[in-house]
């Protein structure tokens, strides 16, 4: 009996021996399943990335005019004031004795100036006269004209001693924020004592960045059939990586490049209306302030109509980006691109595909160039709409 269930084996094998070598071969599986897009036109809102500061448009720096003891301040550091605003007085006694001096100076030329006057028309009219002598009346003339000019001299004192007496009193030459006093009450200041504060413009800001010259060119050509620069919609990206609410606009392009960094300036202007009433030690807050750094966000007014495909599908290697496409025989091919604007989902391309093309997404790792594949929808279609691409896109 043990004999016999050794020997059943035994046949089996030498039977599988002698079959032919095709019978002992797996049955084929057939080519690799493939998820593919279709590459296609979407409607995309271009951006490109930088980074500005912020800058006020307007800024005054605060100078006193005149010598003297600073005697008042009539402002809150850091609050905003308005356009003609009282914000430092100096001691007003001395100018204010001045002033009154030269007035009088000037009340004395003109009575001298009238006595003249009498005395020339008197010698003028003694000429009807034997009496009357032509060397009377040119010596009374040339006395009028001297005290004609006195007057004028004095008056001229006047004015420029009232002006030094208005220096005293310096007021806010625009609108602002401004900023904190250098000088504390008590001291002496003059012309030579540097800046007393600055006062900086607070709605609208200016936002200005450096841009390369190939940049330049590049959204030149790409705006000029939207209207130009004009058709740019500036948006901020602040520090903390939130985007700024309000948009702005592209004003002005610097009319030379820099020689160091191959550079121009730009500069656009954007509203910075107050956060609601939140004050701060009296101060108006705002989102914008003068001097800090931004990631300045270019972008088409209008949304572009661009040739996309999934992100997921470009691959890169040492010779540039390219993709897995699928011929009519179904066979891969390997196909070099050239991408516009990316997000983490959705990819650009400006050359190397034409609309309808099929693009391996989904299988990437066990196709090659050549191989013959079964193409299918891939897993996840592709979406796009300008929201939902608009402000995401960076430059490449």
């Amino acid at each position: 009996m043990p004999r016999f269930r050794t020997a059943v084996p035994l046949l089996a094998v030498l039977l599988l021996l002698a079959l032919p070598a095709a019978a002992q071969m797996p049955g084929p599986h057939g080519p690799p399943s493939v998820g593919v897009a279709i590459a296609a036109p979407h409607r995309i809102t271009e951006t490109s990335a930088y980074v500005g500061r912020i800058a006020a448009r307007h800024r005054v720096a605060l100078l006193a005019r005149v010598t003297a003891y600073l005697e008042q301040r009539d402002f809150v550091e850091g609050a905003e004031v308005a356009k003609g605003d009282l914000l430092y007085r100096l001691e007003q006694g001395p100018f204010a004795a001045d002033m009154a001096a030269k007035q009088a100076a000037v009340a004395q030329a003109q009575a001298q100036l009238q006595n003249a006057t009498l005395a020339f028309n008197r010698a003028q009219s003694l000429l009807r006269t034997p009496a009357g002598q032509p060397s009377l009346v040119d010596a009374a003339r040339a006395t009028m004209l001297s005290d004609a000019a006195g007057v004028q001299a004095a008056e001229a004192q006047a004015r420029a001693s009232a002006i030094n007496f208005g220096y005293t009193e310096i007021h806010a030459p625009i609108a602002g924020k401004i900023g904190r006093s250098a000088i504390s009450v008590g001291n002496v200041v003059s012309p030579g004592s540097g800046t007393l504060a600055t006062i900086v413009s607070q709605d609208p800001m200016d936002v200005v960045f450096p841009v390369s010259l190939t940049d330049l060119l590049a959204l030149r050509q790409r705006y000029a059939g939207a209207g130009g620069f004009g058709a740019v919609v500036i948006r901020i990206k602040l520090p903390g990586g939130q985007i700024y609410p309000r948009t702005g606009k592209l004003d002005f392009v610097d009319n030379t490049v820099s020689a160091s960094t191959d550079t121009v300036i730009l500069r656009g202007t954007i509203p910075n209306p107050r956060i609601s009433d939140l004050k701060v030690g009296g101060a108006t807050q705002r989102a914008l302030i003068d001097g800090e750094f931004v990631t300045v966000l270019l972008e088409g007014a209008q949304p572009i109509s661009l040739l996309a495909i999934p992100r997921a599908a470009v691959m890169t290697d040492q010779q540039g980006d390219y993709v897995y496409t699928v011929d009519a025989q179904h066979k891969v091919v390997l196909t070099r691109v050239t991408l516009g604007q990316s997000t983490a989902t959705i990819a650009t391309v400006t050359a190397g595909l034409a609309n309808g093309e099929q693009v391996i997404v989904d299988g990437l790792q066990k196709v090659r160039p050549g191989e013959v594949v079964a193409p299918g929808p891939a897993s996840a279609p592709m979406h796009a709409t300008p929201t939902a691409l608009s402000g995401a896109a960076t430059a490449r």
